[in-house]
């Protein structure tokens, strides 16, 4: 059994913003196994699927961003799964937009989500994290991370999500390492320069 937990807000207002990234990937997981993430369970919504003879939980905390270590705690206990079986995905401002990067551990990076949730649960656990890049000059990162892809970003979007996706399963179907090495090696996706939208 794995748990893979996307970050990010609730809400339309933040649907295709850059910190829901993690959402988008567990929908485009979801899709692909013609299940969806819309059961609400102990402040998070869930679904299920296999991937072979694994099970796995597919999770959305609904707490907002800065409160996702209970949410994951708590399906953590439910569906009794160590750190280790639990893949957390998010986005992170110091990989360039469209880069898709696998690790295991390590602190939170000033990112809020990940900030609670180490607290909440230990930082051991497995991390696909998807590139949203630097904000520009005159950008705060809050307001950056807030903000909705661009044009040029969206259009790219589908196949960096398709990416993450396939990490995550890497990760579920052949370990850490293969992840990894599979998923580490590849270039970032060409798209568009960032820009304020």
């Amino acid at each position: 059994m794995h748990l893979v937990l996307g970050l990010g807000n609730p809400g339309r207002r933040y649907e295709r913003t850059r910190h829901n990234a993690g959402f988008l990937v567990v929908d485009r997981i979801a899709d692909r196994h013609g299940t969806a993430v819309d059961r609400a369970q102990l402040g998070a919504l869930v679904g299920t699927a296999r991937l072979g003879d694994e099970p796995i939980a597919l999770a959305k905390p609904q707490s907002f961003m800065n409160l996702s270590g209970q949410p994951a705690a708590s399906l953590r206990g439910w569906y009794k799964v160590t750190n280790e079986q639990l893949v957390v995905v998010h986005d992170e401002v110091d990989l360039p937009f469209g880069d898709v990067r696998v690790k295991k551990g390590g602190g939170s990076g000033g990112h809020n989500g990940l900030k609670d949730l180490v607290a909440k649960i230990g930082a051991d656990f497995v991390r696909v994290r998807v590139g949203v890049g630097r904000p520009p000059e005159g950008w705060d990162t809050a307001d950056w991370v807030l903000a909705a892809f661009s044009s040029d970003e969206e259009a790219a979007l589908p196949e960096i999500l398709n990416r993450a996706a396939d990490a995550v399963c890497l990760v579920i179907e052949r370990g850490l390492d293969a992840a990894m090495n599979e998923t580490n090696r590849r270039r970032p996706a060409e798209g568009g320069t960032p820009t304020k939208t």
